[in-house]
């Protein structure tokens, strides 16, 4: 950019800068995944449950799942059961939770497919199913699947570290409740995690 800018069209250009933004990202990412990975095994991963308005927080979430990406993925957001107000979660990691399961859910996902984001809420506790119509998980491998810098064999070329099921593992043991997968490879896979709301 700094020698030949003045060489390329506006078109040229704006490709570049997309590309420097989006290395940018995955390296800020990155880092976060570290650090967080870090504070979660030393036993410092801050949990502080606040009451929050659950129905709200999922929607604006897809929401914004939907904008960030380019593949045209639509999040059906089906909601289930009944959310009173006074329920707690640590917003932070929640969104640490789904947004993870989300954007795997849109990563490994064909272009255009839907991607299911149901919410249920029922006896003081929370269960969110995330389900997609990817590339599916290999059954001999759903076992390390939440372990630090581990990823399927069938991912390809598709960007990741290798953290972000371990994150997700490790904030869902913060709120003391469970994370499930079942995934057939080429047909997709649904995630679920269960919640304790008191």
């Amino acid at each position: 950019m700094q020698y030949y800018s003045h060489r390329w069209s506006d078109e040229k250009k704006l490709i570049h800068y997309q590309r420097i933004k989006d290395a940018v990202k995955r390296m800020t990412n990155l880092l976060d995944e570290v650090l967080m990975i870090g504070k979660a095994e030393s036993g410092k991963l801050p949990f502080n449950p606040q009451p929050l308005n659950l129905v709200i927080f999922c929607q604006n979430l897809a929401e914004e799942q939907e904008l960030g990406n380019r593949a045209n993925h639509r999040i059906r957001v089906t909601l289930r059961g009944y959310f009173p107000e006074g329920w707690r979660f640590d917003e932070n990691l929640l969104r640490h939770i789904l947004t993870n399961l989300l954007s795997n859910a849109i990563k490994y996902s064909p272009n255009g497919e839907d991607v299911d984001f149901i919410i249920t809420g029922k006896d003081n506790q929370v269960i969110f199913e995330i389900q997609d119509r990817g590339i599916g998980i290999p059954t001999q491998e759903l076992n390390k699947l939440f372990e630090s810098f581990e990823r399927a064999t069938n991912v390809g070329n598709i960007p990741g570290t290798g953290l972000g099921l371990a994150i997700v593992k490790k904030c869902v043991d913060a709120h003391r409740g469970s994370i499930s997968v079942e995934s057939i490879q080429d047909v997709g896979t649904t995630f679920t995690v269960t919640l304790p709301c008191k």
